[in-house]
């Protein structure tokens, strides 16, 4: 009887031993172990193609600012606070992850900054697999018009863009989709590149109207043999309207008086949620040389066209809420010029700007009146005055991450008939709003 008991206490171990024994036996197994070798293998080649496709990058830039006076409106990186003529901030917190298919690309960009989180790019691109001729390009991206816009803040050689694109096209982006027609790298004619497409017309926000703006750009970048001189033009064009949120639409002429120039309503009823257009035509040019004093850089861009906005703006609509002031129809024009000059071999670069924004061709200087002989409103304001600016600036690049930048602008408004309650609205003389800037960057 005991030694049946111990048999059927042995047997649970004896069944175990014999279990170990054969998956021992089918570990050590030539075909066994292969087959375990080639599935690790796929699994692994299979996360290193992932991580292969997915690219992360990023750049930050922090900085100093001082301004001539307190509380100034400016464009070089925002409005002063109203006690402050100096602060720190983050002007750009940049996080990029791009995945790369063969023919396909998805791109999620987020800035984080003192002020929030928020989207900058959201957007797929899709190449038809023919003849690599053609991409679609859908989400929110950047406008494509002139050259400063898609120009990244990054590589930049100056803090921030030109004072006509921060007005005419605040935030870069906007939600829409094109079509890019180039031919395929190492092709006859790969240095012409045409993009054209429908935005919303009012940023990234929501949509609050059907109507569509067309944006298109026809350019082309080509170098010579030795690739020491390298050329690029490019000419834009935008389409597009705003919504009127009243009957009352004024346009630029002469007033009753016969003698002041302002703006004269049209209030048909009509007019109340009809289209103001928004039309702009743009040309530019990139010239780079490298010599024995360094890489010496040219860039200019001219844009002429209609802006609608409001009695107090001249920028265009940025919200996702229909607007529900009055419209003001203006001709404007504007644009920049880049001198860029490489100190040599050296990390040190020179910069000059000089960039103008003219918000209300048919006015100008002491024809900007709030009121004419007889105390009416002539509907002029300061968002008819118009702006110039140079920019002086000095790049030194620390190694391949770290960009250090001084810079300062020396802004110039036009003198009106314009008077204020104190130094930052009297627009009889020139303001004291110039601004210096000491960025960090960190690049990775």
């Amino acid at each position: 009887m005991k030694k049946y008991l111990l048999l059927l206490v042995l047997l649970p171990f004896l069944s175990l031993k014999l279990s170990l024994r054969s998956a021992m036996a089918q570990e050590f197994d030539p075909e066994v172990l292969a087959d375990t070798l080639n599935a690790k293998i796929e699994n692994s080649r299979s996360e290193i193609g992932l991580m292969n496709r997915l690219k992360v990058t990023g750049y930050i830039q922090a900085q100093w600012q001082k301004a001539d006076t307190i509380g100034i409106s400016s464009y070089a990186g925002g409005n002063f606070p109203k006690y402050s003529d100096n602060r720190f901030g983050i002007r750009r917190g940049r996080v990029k992850f791009t995945y790369e298919n063969e023919l396909s690309t998805f791109v999620v960009q987020l800035d984080a900054t003192e002020k929030g989180v928020g989207v900058k790019d959201a957007y797929l691109a899709v190449r038809e697999p023919w003849a690599e001729f053609a991409t679609l390009t859908a989400g929110v991206f950047d406008r494509p018009f002139g050259y400063e816009i898609s120009y990244s803040s990054s590589t930049r050689e100056t803090p921030e863009r030109s004072r006509i694109f921060q007005s005419l096209f605040p935030g870069e982006r906007d939600l829409g989709a094109k079509i890019t027609l180039q031919p395929r790298k190492g092709s006859r004619f790969d240095f012409i590149k045409l993009d054209a497409g429908l935005f919303a017309g009012n940023g990234i926000n929501a949509e609050f109207d059907s109507h569509k703006d067309f944006i298109g750009r026809l350019g082309m970048s080509k170098a010579n043999k030795a690739e020491n001189f390298k050329f690029g033009l490019g000419l834009s064009y935008y389409n597009g309207g705003t919504l009127q949120g009243t009957k009352f639409v004024y346009s630029p002429g002469t007033l009753p008086d016969g003698s002041t120039l302002g703006f004269i309503v049209d209030s048909t009823s009509n007019n109340k949620y009809d289209f103001a257009r928004r039309q702009y035509m743009g040309a530019d040019l990139q010239l780079s040389l490298f010599s024995a004093i360094g890489l010496s850089t040219l860039r200019a861009e001219y844009i002429t066209g209609k802006q609608p906005g409001s009695k107090s703006s001249n920028v265009s609509i940025a919200t996702g809420t229909a607007p529900d002031y009055d419209t003001y129809l203006r001709e404007v024009s504007g644009g920049y010029i880049y001198f860029i000059q490489n100190i040599g071999q050296t990390k040190h670069q020179f910069v000059a700007k000089y960039d103008w924004y003219d918000p209300n061709t048919d006015v100008n200087g002491n024809e900007i009146k709030s009121k004419n002989s007889e105390g009416k409103s002539t509907g002029l304001s300061a968002a008819d005055i118009k702006y110039n600016t140079i920019g002086l600036g000095w790049n030194y690049r620390f190694n391949t991450h770290i960009k250090f930048t001084a810079y300062y602008d020396i802004v110039k408004n036009e003198t009106t008939g314009i008077t204020g309650v104190n130094s930052t609205n009297n627009f009889t003389k020139d303001l004291k709003d110039n601004v210096f800037t000491f960025r960090i960057q960190y690049k990775f």
